[in-house]
């Protein structure tokens, strides 16, 4: 049921992801601008760094000490703080990227804790939990509506993403969250009183809290799993630049989206589609078969760029780019709730936390490093940035998660309880 508590943790959701996607999409585009074009792989690094550090953050501190609507408007407000002085830095490129650092050691933590709080003031998580987290993907799109839109409109004759304008845009964002985080239901530690221990803080009391084969099972897939997301989200827009912009190809979907960044665009639109559908069916097909469709669709996305890319078969990349909904909702929302329904209420913070580490942490950390790899081995020579040497690369992920796929079904059992109500 959508109730006022739902629309203001909705409306958190809209403010933390549409943070997010003002500086991550632009902030290469703004370095290069400013002369940093060899430093731009750096933004992506800090991220998951940040990412992993989160969860000892989280069992340490969100746990036991604080109320996690005061923690989530601390950090967002210190990190509105630091994210305005990152653009005055641009002439001391160790140092910006030191702010970047900073920012996301604030932001990054706040991924884990939004969805342990969410989780906390909801009774259905299967049916209300997607409501809710539809407008973070809500939030992510009119953030890139709003830099094309409205900040071109104060940019003059330069893009605004190659402006500082975004990233005061995520500043002031920030704030405005930080300041309404306080105004949330109140959530206090679960885990108040108890002992600090080393294996509180790195997550392992809750590993053998939710311990079972198929959680393990569970977190090794989404580590896996993550590997060829990061090849998506670092080389994608490359792809579809070169396979479909670089074609000169004119049709209604490509003359109304004039630019690569654009066209990606339809993946969060699907991603909103198919967020509204989770409710629905995840009654039917349970964690498993969600967990496995997500995993599935990778496979086939990969094999559509793969396969599409020698003839530059426009049908193939767009629909590859519309499997995002499914790619992204069926796996990760679902891992979320799944990991919610597993976790009692003194390691929520904990285990979410966990999953982050897991999955925007390690798996994205050593994806982007494996996807470099393979791009410079089979696309790192310029010259040679054909589109049959596009299908060589997309085969790598594609194989990748297949195998991911094969594992998962053959070792999970879906043990948590659906709810029928």
């Amino acid at each position: 049921m959508f109730n006022a508590t739902s629309a203001r943790l909705s409306a958190m959701m809209f403010l933390q992801f549409f943070v997010w996607g003002a500086w991550y999409v632009t902030i290469g585009n703004y370095m290069a601008a400013q002369g940093m074009a060899d430093l731009t792989h750096w933004p992506y690094t800090v991220n998951p760094i940040a990412a992993i550090i989160a969860p000892f953050f989280l069992g340490l501190v969100a746990d036991r000490f604080f109320a996690a609507e005061k923690l989530l408007g601390t950090l967002h407000i210190l990190g509105g703080l630091i994210m305005f002085a990152v653009p005055q830095t641009t002439g001391t490129p160790g140092l910006f990227v030191v702010l970047l650092l900073l920012y996301n050691l604030c932001y990054m933590p706040t991924l884990g804790l939004s969805n342990s709080l969410a989780f906390h003031n909801i009774e259905n998580q299967e049916r209300q939990f997607p409501m809710i987290r539809v407008f973070g993907t809500i939030g992510w799109i009119v953030a890139g509506l709003f830099i094309g839109f409205v900040l071109g409109q104060f940019s003059g004759e330069e893009l605004p993403d190659r402006t500082p304008l975004p990233l005061y845009t995520t500043a002031i964002a920030s704030l405005v969250l930080g300041a309404y985080s306080f105004t949330l239901p109140h959530t206090p530690p679960p885990a108040a009183g108890q002992a600090v221990t080393v294996h509180s803080i790195v997550g392992v009391d809750a590993l053998r809290l939710l311990g079972s084969r198929s959680f393990y099972v569970f977190i090794g897939c989404a580590f896996l799993i993550c590997i060829p997301l990061a090849a998506y989200f670092n080389f994608a827009p490359i792809f579809v630049a070169n396979a479909v912009y670089d074609q000169g190809m004119s049709n209604a979907l490509v003359d109304v989206l004039p630019n690569p960044s654009s066209l990606m665009s339809i993946g969060q639109m699907s991603e909103t589609a198919f967020m509204l559908l989770m409710p629905l069916l995840f009654v039917r097909l349970g964690v498993k078969w969600m967990l496995a469709i997500g995993m599935g669709a990778w496979v086939l996305r990969y094999a559509l760029f793969a396969f599409g890319a020698p003839d530059a078969t426009f049908w193939m990349v767009a629909v590859g780019i519309l499997l995002h909904g499914i790619c992204y909702d069926f796996f990760f929302v679902t891992g979320h709730i799944y990991v919610d329904k597993k976790s009692t209420p003194a390691v929520r913070g904990q285990a979410q936390g966990f999953l982050v580490l897991v999955t925007y942490g390690l798996g994205m950390f050593f994806g982007a490093q494996i996807a470099g790899a393979l791009f410079n081995r089979y696309l790192g020579d310029a010259s040679v940035l054909t589109l049959a040497r596009w299908q060589d690369f997309w085969l790598v992920p594609a194989g990748f998660a297949l195998f991911v796929l094969v594992l998962f079904m053959l070792t999970f059992k879906d043990d948590v309880k659906r709810s029928s109500d």
